[in-house]
């Protein structure tokens, strides 16, 4: 049996493209119609937000681990968060988590470096963007980073977080966003990473001016390949035993 996938969720449109990532793409690993036991918690957006706007991390984690606890209990046997800015609650989070995590930004670097990219654009919200979570992670595989300035940090932050979010999908984010990295394209990136989960639901490799690093999508890929290569032993039915 595959391993019990559990998901710390934070905003409902990333995390809902995570989860059916997973349910769409298992079948291609287990066959027709199947995917790993999954489970999901989370609270309000608004309870994150308001530690998120102190960049308190810590009280992030709080709501982090409430949620990983909620999830050992019904039987998880491994976390994933599809939020890449709440990740800086993480160094919290794990030394008293009982569980072990998949790291988004870790996966993404991973991605990046298989496919030869040697500079990548950051793209997300503006405490995502201002933060070491990409760059540490980047620059240990050895690759180079560059940040948007400071006015595009601000309407990134506008359209994820008062439309995106929202489920709102207006062209005009989607042509934000195709200026947005063409800047970057220009400023010598070679790949751009979607680290927002909400950005890959208007942005892809279809309409972007650079190949897309898609965090939603190969975090949920990566815990499915986690999820098949630790398998649980198959329970035994007794209530078939005479």
């Amino acid at each position: 049996m595959p391993q019990h996938i559990g998901i710390v969720a934070c905003s409902a449109e990333g995390a809902a493209l995570c989860y059916r990532t997973i349910c769409v793409e298992g079948p291609q690993l287990l066959g027709p119609h199947d995917h790993p036991e999954i489970s999901m918690h989370t609270y309000s957006l608004a309870r994150y937000m308001k530690h998120i706007s102190r960049r308190d991390w810590s009280s992030v984690a709080e709501l982090m681990l409430s949620s990983a606890n909620k999830l050992a209990n019904l039987g998880a046997d491994f976390l994933i968060c599809p939020d890449n800015t709440i990740h800086q609650g993480l160094p919290y989070v794990q030394p008293r988590s009982s569980l072990p995590w998949l790291h988004i930004a870790e996966i993404v670097a991973a991605e990046a470096a298989e496919h030869g990219f040697r500079r990548l654009g950051l793209t997300g919200t503006l405490y995502l963007v201002e933060s070491e979570l990409y760059p540490e992670k980047l620059t240990a595989r050895g690759l180079e980073y560059v940040r948007p300035n400071s006015a595009e940090r601000e309407e990134m932050n506008r359209i994820i977080m008062d439309e995106l979010v929202c489920g709102v999908f207006n062209p005009e984010a989607v042509a934000y966003f195709q200026r947005l990295i063409q800047r970057l394209k220009d400023d010598g990136c070679d790949a751009v990473v979607l680290g927002c989960t909400e950005i890959p639901l208007i942005i892809n490799d279809a309409n972007s001016p650079l190949r897309v690093l898609d965090s939603t999508r190969l975090l949920a890929r990566a815990a499915l390949r986690e999820a098949v290569s630790g398998t649980r032993p198959t329970p035994v039915d007794v209530s078939s035993a005479v």
